[in-house]
């Protein structure tokens, strides 16, 4: 299992900038990428909804994730939030030696 995640999750445009200050100034991210906005299409409640969000790239470490996705979800306006955990397989090695460096 990798010791580096990166993050996934949407978020009202509005939202974006105080979630990925909070991640970062909290030490639970290294870095937030704010990315969009993208239209999203999805199923809630048995209608099929869309609309604009941003899409948060957050890196992070695996050791931090727990209390990471609690922040998150305890921050984030949306009652189910989309929070997916990939594995950083590979990378640049002083980027993820700053990446596991930064985050506390």
């Amino acid at each position: 299992m990798s010791d580096l995640l990166l993050i996934q999750c949407t978020c009202p445009q509005a939202d974006a900038e105080r979630l990925a200050q909070t991640l970062v100034s909290e030490s639970l991210a290294a870095c937030v990428s704010q990315v969009g906005p993208v239209r999203s299409v999805y199923r809630w409640q048995g209608t099929v909804e869309s609309g604009h969000e941003m899409l948060l790239l957050i890196k992070t470490t695996a050791a931090a994730y727990p209390a990471l996705q609690a922040r998150l979800q305890q921050l984030h306006p949306y009652e189910v939030p989309e929070i997916i955990a990939l594995p950083i397989s590979d990378g640049l090695p002083a980027y993820l030696h700053w990446l596991r460096e930064s985050v506390g």
